[in-house]
């Protein structure tokens, strides 16, 4: 059953930080405001992850998978023999087809689920791709006012994670909005706009927050942001977010470097995890990587170092690479990290543990 939830203006402003609903017959987890302590237990395994959201895609276009001796295996099966033990999925609210809709998100979560892997729901808030320079609305999402914008969110948030919830899937982590860089739900969590419009976005983490923790109270909830090595944007988003009473659970970062500047780039986002760790008692995770599929020996020697650069920080979580198995130059990309005849490279050995 759908669940009614009602939003309180007076409430709201009272309360001046948050995103509180009413849910029928079921009480929200109580509020809980960013403070300088450990919200959270330390998770006892380290995510050894890859974000595989292409996977059902990429295998209705005909693509098969291979383990390093050349058997065909399924993906789950071969990213499991590289020691991979966590999965990330993104989803999107009403996709053109039926890729990272809720349905293909259970679907994917099932398969890693009996795989044994921990997951990461990844959600963008929006029909299609989100990212530092795209936060774009759902189309019907677009026009409704900000108060009806967060139930909305709310709402969709909760039914999402219910539907897996129903489906038997216990996420780990859930991702509330993918790099947010600069906010999410454009214009009216665009951080840089104004000061309410930071203050929206909190609103929003908010609304992403309490809704997982209505669901799953013990996952860990991740707010993203893209280039993990720039402490001064890393700050600026945290600090508004943490100033407007924001809670969330994980500081989560991508980092794409290139072939010859890795090894600074690594150092860089050490700094910047052992910053989170300190300024806002966060734990951190590397939620997407990547490189050049054609540099494969050096991805390699990038993610062992990175790896081992996160797994040094307290409260280092885990590190995801983003769809390694998109093969031959799938939709485009070229930074995956399985050769052009379906078989990981050498890079993915840095999972090994």
């Amino acid at each position: 059953m759908r669940k009614i939830i009602t939003l309180s203006s007076a409430v709201m402003l009272c309360l001046s930080m948050s995103c509180t609903k009413e849910v029928a017959n079921k009480q929200v987890a109580a509020q809980s405001t960013a403070t300088g302590k450990l919200k959270t237990e330390a998770t006892s395994t380290f995510a050894y992850g890859s974000d595989v959201s292409w996977v059902t895609q990429m295998e209705a276009s005909g693509k098969k998978f291979y383990n390093s001796s050349g058997t065909q295996q399924d993906l789950f099966t071969v990213l499991g023999g590289k020691g991979i033990n966590a999965i990330r999925l993104r989803v999107w609210v009403n996709p053109s087809s039926t890729y990272n809709s809720t349905a293909d998100v259970v679907a994917k979560a099932k398969r890693a689920a009996a795989a044994g892997m921990s997951i990461l729901i990844d959600f963008h808030y929006s029909d299609t791709w989100a990212d530092p320079g795209n936060q774009t609305k759902p189309v019907a999402w677009a026009s409704l006012d900000f108060n009806t914008l967060m139930t909305t969110m709310y709402n969709y948030t909760y039914n999402t994670l219910n539907t897996l919830k129903s489906n038997g899937i216990t996420p780990t982590w859930v991702q509330v909005g993918n790099e947010t860089s600069d906010g999410m739900l454009w214009q009216d969590g665009r951080a840089s706009v104004s000061a309410t419009n930071f203050k929206n976005f909190a609103w929003l983490v908010n609304c992403g927050y309490n809704a997982t923790k209505a669901i799953y109270p013990s996952a860990k909830v991740i707010v993203h942001v893209a280039n993990g090595f720039n402490n001064t944007t890393t700050r600026w988003i945290f600090d508004g977010l943490k100033a407007n009473g924001a809670s969330w659970d994980v500081c989560g970062f991508s980092v794409y470097p290139s072939t010859s500047s890795w090894s600074t780039t690594n150092t860089q986002v050490l700094a910047n995890m052992q910053d989170m760790v300190t300024r806002y008692g966060k734990q951190v995770m590397i939620c997407e990587a990547g490189m050049d599929v054609s540099a494969a020996t050096t991805s390699k020697a990038f993610l062992t170092d990175l790896i081992a650069k996160t797994k040094s920080v307290s409260g280092g979580l885990g590190v995801f690479y983003w769809e390694p198995e998109a093969y031959a130059s799938w939709q485009g990309y070229t930074m995956g990290a399985f050769d052009s005849s379906g078989k990981p490279t050498v890079a993915m050995d840095a999972f090994v543990h």
